[in-house]
Order: C-alpha cells, then structure tokens, then sequence
C-alpha cells in the first residue's frame, strides 16, 4: 500500500502532526532563499560576458580563459553532496549564512585579482561556497512551506530563478561590463549577499534535523573525487578531443568512483546519500529530467549569446536584453505548471509536454541565418523554448526534493544542484565538440579565407548545437514519459517516508 504524497496527505489529513510549523515568516524567507539562488546561479553566466576584458586586463592565454568557467564548476558540482549533508547536520540556517558571506568574500576577491592565478583561485572558492548555500537555500524552501498550494506557488519562484538565472546573468554581466568594469561581475555579489544575510540573520531558525546523524567520510570522498573527474573528463572535452587520455581517462575513473559510492551507501550506517531518497520512482525520474533540461539550456544561452554578439553585432547588454523574453515566458509558465496543471495532471503529461515544447523551439531556432532578424528568427523561438522550460524544470525541482524527512532534506536538495551543474558540464563539452566539428566540416573544400565562408562555418556550428539541444528535449520528453507515475503524485512505500513538518 503505497503512502500519500504532502500535497494529498495535506488535503485528506493521514499524516502526522508538524515537527516544524508553518513560518509566519515564508513569503519573506522565500525572497531571502531566490535572492541568495539567483546570486548563485547568475554566477554561472555572469563573468563569461565579462571575459574578454578580464583577458585583456590581466593578460591570460585563451587557453587559460577556460578555466575561469571550469573552476566554478569543478569545486561547486564535487562538493554538493557533502556540503547539503553538511545543512542537515549542523543546521540550514548556518550553512545558509556561512555560504552567503563565504561567496560575498572570495567574490571581492575576484574582483580585486591582479593576475589569472588569483582569479580562478577566487572561482573555485565561489564554486565551494555556492555548493554550500544552493541546497541549504533549497532544503530551506522545502522545509518551510508546509502546504501544498503554497509550496507549489514557492517552487514556481525558485524553478524559474533557477531556469532564467543564466540569461540575468547575461544581462547584468553585460550592463556591469559596459558601464562600469569586469571587476563589478564579481564585486555585485557582495551587494546581493549583504541584503540575503541580512534578511537570513533575522529570518532563519537553525533546525538541524539530523543531529544525531554522523558524517559519512569513505562516502564523501568517493562522490566529491567521482564528481570531480566526471565534470573534468567532460570539461577537457573542450580543449582536447573525445580520445584525449585526459578526457576518456577522468570519464572513466568518474564513473568507476560514482559506481564505488553508490556501492558504498548501500553498507555505510550514517550514507551520505541514503538510497531511500532515490526509490520513490517520481523522484529519481524528476533527477534525470533535471539533468537533461541543464544540459539542453546551454544550447539556448551559449551559442546563441556568440550568434547575436558575433553575427547580429549586439553588444553585452543588448544580448543581455535580448534573453528577457525567454525569462519571462518561463516564469509564467513555471506559475502555471506547478499551481494548475501538475496537481492535476500530474509529471506524466506536463513534463513531456514542456519537453516537446522546448524541442520544437530549439528546432525553430535551426533557422538562422547570416542576415537573419531577431525579431522573426529568434525572438518567437526563444519564447517557445522558455516557455516550454518552465513546465520542466519548477515541477521537476518539486518532485525531486517533495517528499522526503527534514533530515534528508539538504542532501536531497544537494542532489538536484548536482544533477544540473553535472548537466551543464555535459552539455557545454557535448554541444562545443559538435559545433566546433560542424564548423570544420563545413570549411572543408570551401575558401576558409573568405569572411562570407567563415560566417556560414560559425552559422552552421551554431545550428548544429540547437539541433543537438532540440533532439537531448526531444529524448527527455520520451524518457519523462516513461519513468514518471501515471496520474498525480503518490510516493513509493520503499521511499523515504513522507512528514507534514
């Protein structure tokens, strides 16, 4: 007999009574956690804008740029699982504030780099300290609302934060470089942490709903050293070939290690991921699905970012702009996917429909051209992709951390941010080999000199890479279709149980 999930237990009234009531405070503490994600995930974007001036300014190699990227990446995906068990150990509230004012201070550390080593020394440790803020923010919203509609209107907020955060990033990078100097990229953190710590300090109380637990060391090692290689293997992907030692090599020792852990939390008596988190069929489908619309978006951001900036002759804040459509086709439809259609259609239809959605605008977008007009040959399709986006990814986010006790709440929420920098590490290695192929192909027999030649090559690397990202959506549709439960939410008797906190 397979239990009820919050939302219905909510409404029938089985379940137990509150370990933690309802906040009067949420709507606030809401504001605190998406400003806090938004600093987070508009990282990700924000300083690649801004990198040519910072090459520029300090005088590193283009083969060095890179790893300004990769850096963030690498600390941030390699240290989530520890650092979401780390919440729920020692307290979210404490995490909460830790990683706020750690990102605040290595992000003006940043700013102030006066060489290439400082600077990605800076990157690392805003990807370490983000991997410390993101699933306290997230276990945080989880544990807070309490009821269902409420929950579902809170995790609208946070899907499309997390889905529109990139493209913010693009256009705050891009008013912050032209306006005032690379540097801000970095220094505007410290001005959004003051506000979130602030609001944090006085918000906040430090539950820490797995006191009792122990931290899984052997465990912590074999994921943090796992992640760490598979995110490199794919990073490496992109300065070397596929059959570079430096990237099947770190691909497989990831996998292998991965396999080791997952081997490892079935025996540990404190894992760090209990596998009863990834039982419940809706949630681990909602995991894959995470992974999959992560690596499709940088089909979206990356080229197309290159083709108004390189072809359409827009500048960094013009791109930035450019991107708002999107932004705003994906909140609303993250309103509508989570408060109207997923309680009443369930994942089974909505996250393959925001799926197709998403594929038929990237294929849309294949019609670009050298000439092309933003207002008929991409304006339409970025809204078609938003839009579509915002049906995946608020719902996924909710199933994938619903469900689950206070104390698994942090690491659960560590895993979603896992599966979507491991996503995004991906998809930028994937879609980059094959634009970079596409382009050289095409050069093939043609006049490499002419510029005309040149920009058809960069076209057709560009158009390779929305192919790619249509047809990864296309195969998250039908994936979704299977994995996730018919009807609405129910939770799996063998999952982690379900409480009314």
């Amino acid at each position: 007999m397979s239990q009820k999930t919050l939302a219905e237990g909510a409404d029938v009234g089985i379940l137990a009574e509150p370990e933690h009531p309802a906040s009067p405070k949420r709507w606030w503490i809401l504001a605190v956690v998406a400003l806090a994600q938004l600093m987070v995930v508009l990282d990700a974007t924000i300083v690649n804008i801004a990198l040519p001036s910072a090459q520029k300014d300090l005088g590193f190699s283009d083969g060095n740029r890179q790893w300004i990227v990769t850096a963030y990446a690498l600390a941030f995906a390699s240290l989530l699982l520890l650092c979401g068990r780390i919440a729920d150990l020692f307290g979210r509230k404490a995490a909460f504030l830790t990683g706020v004012v750690g990102f605040a201070a290595v992000s003006a550390l940043g700013g102030a780099a006066n060489g290439f080593g400082m600077l990605v020394s800076a990157r690392a440790l805003q990807g370490a300290f983000g991997a410390l803020l993101a699933p306290a923010a997230l276990s945080l919203l989880n544990t807070t609302f309490t009821d269902a509609r409420e929950r579902a209107r809170a995790f609208s907020v946070y899907g499309a934060i997390a889905g529109a955060g990139g493209a913010v990033g693009l256009l705050l990078g891009g008013l912050l470089t032209d306006a005032l100097d690379w540097r801000w990229t970095l220094y505007v953190n410290v001005v959004i942490a003051v506000v979130a710590f602030a609001g944090g300090w006085f918000l906040l109380t430090n539950h820490r709903d797995a006191r009792n637990g122990k931290l899984d060391v052997p465990g912590t090692v074999l994921v943090a050293a796992g992640l760490f290689s598979l995110v490199y293997g794919f990073s490496n992907a992109e300065t070397h070939d596929w059959g570079s030692a430096l990237t099947w090599g770190f691909l497989i020792v990831g996998g292998v290690l991965l396999a080791a852990f997952a081997w490892w939390q079935t025996r540990a008596a404190h894992p760090l991921l209990p596998l009863r988190i990834l039982l419940d069929r809706n949630r681990a489908a909602s995991f894959v699905t995470v992974l999959i619309s992560a690596g499709g978006m940088f089909g979206v951001f990356l080229f197309l970012t290159y083709y108004l900036q390189l072809n359409l002759g827009f500048s960094p804040t013009k791109t930035g702009v450019a991107f708002l459509p999107m932004v705003a086709a994906l909140m609303v439809a993250a309103q509508l996917g989570t408060t109207v259609l997923l309680p009443r259609t369930g994942p089974k239809a909505l996250v393959p429909l925001g799926f197709a959605v998403a594929a038929v605008g990237m294929a849309w977008l294949t019609g670009i051209g050298i000439g092309s007009s933003y207002l008929s040959a991409v304006l339409p399709q970025l809204i078609v992709t938003g839009f579509g986006l915002g049906l995946v990814m608020p719902a996924s986010m909710q199933l994938a951390t619903g469900g689950v006790t206070a104390e698994d709440a942090g690491v659960a929420s560590a895993t979603v941010n896992a599966m979507q920098q491991v996503g995004g590490s991906i998809g930028t290695a994937l879609l980059n080999t094959l634009a970079a192929s596409a382009a050289t192909n095409y050069l093939s027999g043609r006049d490499a000199t002419s510029k005309l030649v040149q920009a058809q090559a960069t076209i057709e690397s560009y158009t390779t890479a929305f192919w790619w990202s249509a047809g990864l959506f296309a195969a998250g549709a039908v994936i979704a279709l299977l994995l996730f439960r018919r009807g609405v939410s129910q939770q799996d008797a063998d999952a982690a149980p379900v409480i009314h906190m």
